[in-house]
């Protein structure tokens, strides 16, 4: 499976964010290494709101520039990544985007064959379990 990157328009990232429920918050702590919060992600009037702790609002107020992570539900799908600038009110971080991109790894499904579904043969299919 080849990697791949598609820009996403901000225009279109609602669109984008659909089929990515959930990501990754990545804020920067004072000892410039990147800290990670979790969590589902609203889309509301063109920012990006995800409610965090203590730690990713004090990094977002100290360094607003962040990034949003959001992986594939399938794992044969693409990443969303969007950069932007923070503001924090009250239990949540507001992320206004300035740029977005979707991206598929070129590292091979589990199974080896690409598919994803664990069985080895090249064809989607259930999960073995």
């Amino acid at each position: 499976m080849p990697a791949m990157s598609i820009a996403v328009s901000l225009d279109g990232l609602d669109a984008a964010l659909a089929e990515h429920p959930w990501g990754y918050l990545v804020t920067v702590g004072d000892d410039q290494r990147a800290r990670l919060h979790a969590a589902p992600t609203r889309y509301e009037d063109g920012t990006l709101v995800v409610v965090a702790g203590t730690g990713s609002r004090g990094n977002a107020i100290a360094r607003p520039d962040v990034t949003l992570v959001f992986p594939p539900v399938d794992p044969r799908g693409a990443s969303l990544i969007v950069d932007g600038v923070a503001t924090v009110e009250h239990d949540a971080v507001r992320v206004r985007p300035t740029w977005a991109v979707l991206h598929r790894s070129a590292i091979p499904a589990p199974d080896g064959d690409g598919d994803g579904d664990g069985d080895g043969d090249g064809e989607v299919g259930q999960p073995m379990g």
